[in-house]
Order: C-alpha cells, then structure tokens, then sequence
C-alpha cells in the first residue's frame, strides 16, 4: 500500500521526536554532574515555555484557552512532562544513560495494550511480529549478564514507560480542539508551575551560574528540541497516526540514546548492541509496514 504525503510527514515528526529524546538521556547525564534533577527540571521546561510562547507569537498561533479543556491539559501536563521527566532524570542518578534508553522501548508495548482496549485500535499479527522483533533486539542489547546489581533508577525507569503510554493515548483520545504547539506551550508551562515547589531557588540559581559552557548547551537543547520541539513533533505525530504506531518508533530510541553515549558519554561499544539495534530498526519498519491514516471516529 502507498504512502500518502501526510503518512510520511506524521512518520518524520514521530522519528524526530524519538532521536531528540534518544539524546536528552545522555544531556541529562551529563548535567548531573553540575545541577540536581529539580533545577534541570525548573530550567529544561522554563526555556521550553520561553521558546513555545515567542514561536506562538511570531507565528500567530492562537493562545486562548477554553476554561473547559484546562483540566485536560493539567492532567496532560502533569503526566507527560512534570512526572515523565522526573521519574527519567532521577533515575539517571543510579544507572547508566544507555540503559534507560533501552527501557524505554517497553513503551510501545504498553501503548498498544492499551489502545486496543481503550482506543479500539487494531492488533494485526504483522504488527504482533514487529513489536516481538524489535523486544528481542532490545533484550539482546540490555544483556542482563552486563548488569552487576539492582538499582531503583531501573523501576523508575519502568514506571515511567507505564506514565508515558497512559500519557500518549490521553493525548490522542481528549482530542482538544487547539493545534498541536499550543497544546505543547501549556503542557509545558503546567510542568514549569508544578516543578517550582521542588526547587530550592537559592541553590538552583547558584548551580546555574556557574554551570559549564558545555553544561549550557546540553542545557539550551533540553529546554528548546527535547522540552519544547519534541513534544510539538509527538503530538502532531498522533493527530496523524495511531497511537500503537507511533509509540513503536520509540524502539529507536535506544539506538539513538546508545550512539550518543558512546560518542558523548564514552560509554562501551558492545557487538551485540550493534546487532540488537539492526534487530530494533527491522522491527520498527515491520511493524509500521502498511501504515494508513486512520479513520476520524466522531
């Protein structure tokens, strides 16, 4: 079956979405070293609010807001911004950047439970085998031989894969009738608001000034491609695809998060991740083979 234009362009947003958050581990990592999780957190959506808003008022998208769609949006926010990205940057203190990229390829199985039952999405056996291949892929490059002992990062880890499925089918299914950027500034203005009362403001801003030069750049790309872009590009994905497909571009994101450790964070070069990524991708391409926009159900 050919692709429509859309399809594609739906398919390019959800893949460029997936690479920003593949890197955001690794930039978190990194500033964990010179900034705690609250102030990363403070910071990364303040400057993603910041950006949103100019980019809302430049392009003259509309920021009035129905007083009715706000609790949606609170829930939204609050799910896939303030409780994604602190249960992902807590969990970064204890394990290892690349290992959270791996689990987060649980996502899509998850979404797809969940939209089969909620959202009335189908379950086809070519989509079945996809999301098999790409979890083998996903367990050959985890290798738990590798692991020398427990961590809590890896439950938080696990729970935010659960947080972000609930999230992506909330997003898909409340339908609010506003374009997708706008939806995206006030998500991420709720998590600037709910993040505040975990901040000490003192220690936040002196760890912000004097962060690195280095710490500023992983810093600025949180904020604006990860904080802001990135959730713009996944919301304008599910407008166009359903849920389960494209929540199966996540198992990319190990790919991404695993190149990037190595080259930024030093991390170790293992043939069997190699393999397990090829593994992923095969799986992804299969599971989305035949991808068609679905039906609006009014």
């Amino acid at each position: 079956m050919r692709w429509s234009s859309s399809v594609l362009t739906a398919a390019l947003f959800a893949f460029l979405a997936v690479a920003f958050w593949g890197i955001s581990f690794v930039n978190t990592k990194a500033l964990l070293v010179e900034l705690t999780p609250s102030t990363i957190l403070i910071s990364r959506f303040a400057i993603g609010s910041l950006f949103l808003f100019l980019f809302l008022i430049i392009f003259r998208y509309p920021l009035k807001l129905p007083l009715y769609y706000l609790p949606h949006l609170f829930i939204l926010g609050t799910l896939g911004v303030f409780i994604h990205q602190w249960l992902q940057s807590t969990a970064l203190l204890t394990i290892q950047a690349s290992e959270a990229g791996w689990m987060i390829s649980l996502i899509p199985i998850f979404t797809c439970v969940l939209a089969v039952f909620f959202l009335h999405e189908r379950f086809t056996r070519l989509k079945g085998i996809g999301m098999l291949l790409a979890l083998l892929g996903v367990l050959l490059i985890t290798n738990p031989t590798h692991i020398s002992s427990f961590q809590p990062g890896y439950m938080l880890m696990f729970l935010s894969t659960i947080n972000w499925a609930v999230y992506s089918l909330l997003l898909k299914g409340l339908r609010i009738p506003l374009p997708p950027v706008t939806i995206t500034f006030y998500m991420c203005l709720i998590g600037t608001c709910l993040t505040f009362p975990l901040v000490q403001v003192h220690t936040s801003i002196k760890e912000l000034t004097s962060l690195s030069m280095n710490g500023w750049s992983h810093l600025l790309f949180l904020g604006v491609f990860v904080s802001a872009v990135a959730y713009f590009f996944w919301a304008k994905a599910l407008k166009q695809l359903q849920a389960s497909t494209v929540s199966s571009f996540l198992y990319i994101e190990p790919v991404v998060t695993f190149i990037a450790a190595v080259y930024v964070l030093k991390e170790k070069v293992l043939l069997l991740s190699i393999v397990g990524g090829i593994i992923i991708i095969g799986g992804v391409l299969l599971s989305n083979h035949g991808l068609t926009q679905p039906k609006n159900r009014e």
